[in-house]
Protein backbone atom coordinates (compact mmCIF):
# COMPACT_ATOMS: atom_id res chain seq x y z
CA UNK A 1 0.00 0.00 0.00
CA UNK A 2 1.49 3.38 -1.04
CA UNK A 3 1.97 5.62 1.83
CA UNK A 4 0.03 9.29 2.12
CA UNK A 5 3.23 11.17 1.80
CA UNK A 6 4.42 8.72 -1.37
CA UNK A 7 1.19 9.53 -2.61
CA UNK A 8 1.40 13.47 -2.13
CA UNK A 9 5.01 13.79 -3.89
CA UNK A 10 4.06 11.29 -6.74
CA UNK A 11 1.42 14.53 -7.41
CA UNK A 12 3.13 17.14 -6.59
CA UNK A 13 5.78 15.40 -9.02
CA UNK A 14 4.07 15.06 -11.90
CA UNK A 15 3.22 18.46 -11.52
CA UNK A 16 6.86 19.15 -11.91
CA UNK A 17 7.19 16.74 -14.58
CA UNK A 18 4.27 18.45 -16.77
CA UNK A 19 4.94 22.12 -16.29
CA UNK A 20 2.14 22.57 -13.83
CA UNK A 21 4.36 24.11 -11.52
CA UNK A 22 7.37 24.96 -13.83
CA UNK A 23 11.10 25.54 -12.44
CA UNK A 24 11.26 28.36 -10.02
CA UNK A 25 7.95 28.62 -8.98
CA UNK A 26 6.65 28.07 -5.19
CA UNK A 27 5.10 24.92 -4.50
CA UNK A 28 1.74 25.57 -2.05
CA UNK A 29 2.66 25.92 1.85
CA UNK A 30 2.64 23.40 4.27
CA UNK A 31 -0.99 24.07 5.84
CA UNK A 32 -2.40 24.51 2.79
CA UNK A 33 -1.63 21.50 1.31
CA UNK A 34 -2.44 19.92 4.91
CA UNK A 35 -5.79 21.00 3.84
CA UNK A 36 -5.81 20.01 0.28
CA UNK A 37 -4.88 16.52 0.75
CA UNK A 38 -6.40 16.28 4.47
CA UNK A 39 -2.87 14.97 6.35
CA UNK A 40 -0.96 16.18 9.07
CA UNK A 41 1.68 18.39 8.87
CA UNK A 42 4.31 15.23 9.39
CA UNK A 43 3.14 14.09 6.12
CA UNK A 44 3.25 17.10 4.51
CA UNK A 45 6.67 17.38 5.44
CA UNK A 46 7.54 13.76 4.47
CA UNK A 47 6.53 14.21 1.06
CA UNK A 48 8.37 17.81 0.78
CA UNK A 49 11.27 15.98 1.61
CA UNK A 50 11.28 13.20 -0.20
CA UNK A 51 11.17 15.18 -3.15
CA UNK A 52 13.72 17.39 -1.51
CA UNK A 53 15.97 14.37 -1.62
CA UNK A 54 15.22 13.40 -5.33
CA UNK A 55 16.83 17.31 -6.34
CA UNK A 56 13.06 18.29 -7.51
CA UNK A 57 12.41 20.76 -5.08
CA UNK A 58 14.16 23.30 -2.60
CA UNK A 59 13.01 23.95 0.99
CA UNK A 60 13.97 27.40 2.23
CA UNK A 61 13.71 28.20 6.21
CA UNK A 62 11.14 30.37 6.46
CA UNK A 63 10.57 31.13 2.87
CA UNK A 64 8.46 27.87 1.63
CA UNK A 65 9.96 25.16 -0.88
CA UNK A 66 10.37 25.91 -4.41
CA UNK A 67 10.84 23.86 -7.71
CA UNK A 68 14.72 23.61 -8.73
CA UNK A 69 15.86 24.00 -12.62
CA UNK A 70 16.87 20.73 -14.05
CA UNK A 71 20.22 19.49 -13.42
CA UNK A 72 22.57 18.32 -15.72
CA UNK A 73 22.46 14.67 -15.17
CA UNK A 74 25.31 12.23 -15.28
CA UNK A 75 25.08 8.46 -16.99
CA UNK A 76 27.88 6.60 -16.09
CA UNK A 77 27.90 2.61 -18.19
CA UNK A 78 31.32 0.17 -17.93
CA UNK A 79 32.18 0.72 -21.52
CA UNK A 80 33.36 4.31 -20.89
CA UNK A 81 36.25 2.28 -19.52
CA UNK A 82 37.13 0.10 -22.97
CA UNK A 83 35.75 3.62 -24.93
CA UNK A 84 38.89 5.26 -23.16
CA UNK A 85 40.91 2.62 -23.92
CA UNK A 86 40.00 2.29 -27.58
CA UNK A 87 40.70 6.29 -27.85
CA UNK A 88 44.19 5.64 -26.21
CA UNK A 89 46.50 5.07 -29.44
CA UNK A 90 44.11 7.54 -31.99
CA UNK A 91 45.96 10.80 -33.32
CA UNK A 92 45.89 13.48 -31.18
CA UNK A 93 43.71 15.42 -32.91
CA UNK A 94 40.88 12.60 -32.66
CA UNK A 95 41.61 12.19 -28.86
CA UNK A 96 40.96 16.20 -28.54
CA UNK A 97 37.69 16.19 -29.61
CA UNK A 98 35.94 14.96 -26.81
CA UNK A 99 36.22 13.55 -23.12
CA UNK A 100 34.97 10.73 -20.79
CA UNK A 101 32.34 13.74 -19.85
CA UNK A 102 31.28 14.71 -22.69
CA UNK A 103 30.34 10.96 -23.27
CA UNK A 104 28.85 11.06 -19.85
CA UNK A 105 26.75 14.22 -20.03
CA UNK A 106 26.14 14.61 -23.71
CA UNK A 107 27.57 17.65 -23.89
CA UNK A 108 30.37 18.99 -26.16
CA UNK A 109 33.86 20.72 -24.80
CA UNK A 110 32.82 24.06 -25.63
CA UNK A 111 30.08 23.04 -22.78
CA UNK A 112 32.72 22.79 -19.87
CA UNK A 113 34.57 24.79 -17.83
CA UNK A 114 37.64 22.64 -16.64
CA UNK A 115 39.92 23.34 -13.69
CA UNK A 116 42.32 20.82 -12.50
CA UNK A 117 45.16 21.41 -9.33
CA UNK A 118 47.96 18.95 -8.49
CA UNK A 119 49.97 18.52 -5.45
CA UNK A 120 52.22 15.86 -4.15
CA UNK A 121 50.84 13.55 -1.06
CA UNK A 122 52.15 11.21 1.68
CA UNK A 123 50.23 7.97 1.38
CA UNK A 124 48.09 7.19 3.83
CA UNK A 125 47.14 3.95 5.50
CA UNK A 126 43.89 3.71 2.76
CA UNK A 127 46.16 4.54 0.06
CA UNK A 128 49.57 2.73 0.67
CA UNK A 129 46.99 0.08 1.23
CA UNK A 130 45.34 0.03 -1.47
CA UNK A 131 48.43 0.88 -3.54
CA UNK A 132 50.35 -1.80 -1.70
CA UNK A 133 53.01 0.71 -1.04
CA UNK A 134 54.72 1.62 2.34
CA UNK A 135 52.56 4.46 4.79
CA UNK A 136 54.47 7.99 3.33
CA UNK A 137 55.01 6.94 -0.20
CA UNK A 138 54.93 10.04 -2.33
CA UNK A 139 51.94 10.47 -4.55
CA UNK A 140 50.75 12.66 -7.21
CA UNK A 141 47.47 14.16 -6.24
CA UNK A 142 45.24 15.55 -8.90
CA UNK A 143 42.14 17.29 -7.96
CA UNK A 144 39.63 17.92 -11.09
CA UNK A 145 36.12 20.33 -11.28
CA UNK A 146 34.31 20.33 -14.50
CA UNK A 147 31.07 22.32 -14.67
CA UNK A 148 28.70 23.03 -17.27
CA UNK A 149 28.36 27.06 -18.37
CA UNK A 150 24.96 26.87 -17.32
CA UNK A 151 25.29 25.69 -13.46
CA UNK A 152 27.18 27.16 -10.84
CA UNK A 153 28.55 23.83 -9.06
CA UNK A 154 30.34 21.01 -10.40
CA UNK A 155 29.43 17.96 -11.83
CA UNK A 156 31.26 15.97 -9.71
CA UNK A 157 34.08 16.54 -7.14
CA UNK A 158 37.27 14.15 -8.49
CA UNK A 159 40.15 13.55 -6.53
CA UNK A 160 42.97 11.21 -8.41
CA UNK A 161 45.76 10.04 -6.99
CA UNK A 162 49.10 8.90 -9.35
CA UNK A 163 52.34 7.01 -7.62
CA UNK A 164 55.20 9.74 -7.96
CA UNK A 165 57.56 8.03 -9.04
CA UNK A 166 56.28 5.99 -11.86
CA UNK A 167 54.59 9.16 -13.39
CA UNK A 168 57.29 10.99 -13.12
CA UNK A 169 59.03 9.59 -15.90
CA UNK A 170 57.07 11.94 -18.00
CA UNK A 171 57.53 15.47 -16.59
CA UNK A 172 54.47 16.52 -18.71
CA UNK A 173 52.03 14.03 -16.41
CA UNK A 174 52.90 16.36 -13.37
CA UNK A 175 51.85 19.51 -14.77
CA UNK A 176 47.87 20.17 -14.27
CA UNK A 177 48.55 23.33 -17.06
CA UNK A 178 48.25 20.35 -19.29
CA UNK A 179 45.17 19.39 -18.40
CA UNK A 180 42.30 18.14 -19.76
CA UNK A 181 44.74 15.84 -21.63
CA UNK A 182 43.71 14.53 -24.53
CA UNK A 183 42.49 10.97 -24.12
CA UNK A 184 42.82 11.36 -20.78
CA UNK A 185 44.52 9.33 -17.66
CA UNK A 186 44.72 6.29 -19.68
CA UNK A 187 46.64 7.96 -22.37
CA UNK A 188 48.62 9.49 -19.58
CA UNK A 189 49.75 5.99 -18.42
CA UNK A 190 50.46 4.79 -22.11
CA UNK A 191 53.14 7.66 -22.75
CA UNK A 192 54.86 5.67 -20.13
CA UNK A 193 54.29 2.46 -21.23
CA UNK A 194 51.85 1.53 -19.13
CA UNK A 195 48.29 -0.69 -20.79
CA UNK A 196 45.34 -1.41 -18.21
CA UNK A 197 44.20 -4.89 -18.02
CA UNK A 198 41.07 -3.56 -15.84
CA UNK A 199 39.39 -1.25 -13.46
CA UNK A 200 37.34 -2.16 -10.43
CA UNK A 201 34.80 0.54 -9.40
CA UNK A 202 33.56 0.77 -5.52
CA UNK A 203 30.35 2.33 -4.82
CA UNK A 204 28.89 3.29 -1.82
CA UNK A 205 26.19 5.50 -0.79
CA UNK A 206 26.05 7.90 1.85
CA UNK A 207 25.05 11.12 3.57
CA UNK A 208 27.39 14.18 1.97
CA UNK A 209 29.66 16.12 4.41
CA UNK A 210 29.19 19.62 4.87
CA UNK A 211 31.68 21.00 2.24
CA UNK A 212 30.49 18.19 -0.41
CA UNK A 213 26.77 19.83 0.31
CA UNK A 214 27.99 23.27 -0.54
CA UNK A 215 30.04 22.25 -3.23
CA UNK A 216 27.93 19.95 -5.24
CA UNK A 217 24.41 22.60 -4.54
CA UNK A 218 22.75 19.77 -2.59
CA UNK A 219 19.32 20.11 -1.86
CA UNK A 220 18.90 18.83 2.10
CA UNK A 221 18.42 15.05 2.29
CA UNK A 222 20.11 14.19 -1.08
CA UNK A 223 22.67 11.88 -0.68
CA UNK A 224 25.68 11.22 -2.59
CA UNK A 225 27.76 8.68 -4.73
CA UNK A 226 31.18 7.86 -3.04
CA UNK A 227 32.76 6.30 -5.97
CA UNK A 228 36.55 4.83 -6.05
CA UNK A 229 38.07 3.47 -9.09
CA UNK A 230 41.09 1.54 -9.21
CA UNK A 231 42.74 0.87 -12.25
CA UNK A 232 44.96 -2.16 -12.40
CA UNK A 233 47.40 -2.76 -15.40
CA UNK A 234 48.84 -6.04 -17.06
CA UNK A 235 51.12 -6.78 -14.47
CA UNK A 236 48.72 -6.78 -11.43
CA UNK A 237 49.79 -3.12 -10.18
CA UNK A 238 47.29 -0.63 -8.86
CA UNK A 239 48.45 2.62 -10.97
CA UNK A 240 45.03 5.42 -10.42
CA UNK A 241 43.00 5.23 -7.46
CA UNK A 242 40.56 8.36 -8.37
CA UNK A 243 37.84 9.16 -5.72
CA UNK A 244 34.65 10.37 -7.03
CA UNK A 245 31.89 12.30 -5.01
CA UNK A 246 28.60 12.19 -7.55
CA UNK A 247 25.67 13.55 -6.13
CA UNK A 248 22.60 11.29 -6.29
CA UNK A 249 20.19 13.68 -7.47
CA UNK A 250 21.47 13.62 -10.93
CA UNK A 251 23.78 10.62 -11.30
CA UNK A 252 22.64 7.30 -13.36
CA UNK A 253 24.74 4.01 -12.90
CA UNK A 254 23.50 1.93 -15.72
CA UNK A 255 25.80 -1.60 -15.90
CA UNK A 256 24.57 -4.71 -18.31
CA UNK A 257 25.57 -8.14 -17.49
CA UNK A 258 26.30 -10.43 -20.21
CA UNK A 259 25.67 -13.85 -19.12
CA UNK A 260 26.75 -16.84 -20.87
CA UNK A 261 24.63 -19.35 -22.68
CA UNK A 262 24.01 -22.92 -21.50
Amino acid sequence: MVAKYERIAQELRSKIDNGELPPGSQLPVEQELRVTYRVSLPVVRQALDLLAAEGLVDRKHGRGTYVRHPRQRVRRTPERYQWEKDRVRLPEQQRQRTGATERDTGLTMADLDFKAEFDTVAANDDLATAFSLPIGAKLLRRIYRTQSHVEHSPLSLITSYLVYDIVAENSALLDARNEPWPGGTQHQLYTIGIELDRIVDRIITRPPTIEETEALDLSSGVPIFDLRKISIDTDGRVVEISDAILPGDRTEFVYTTKLTRW
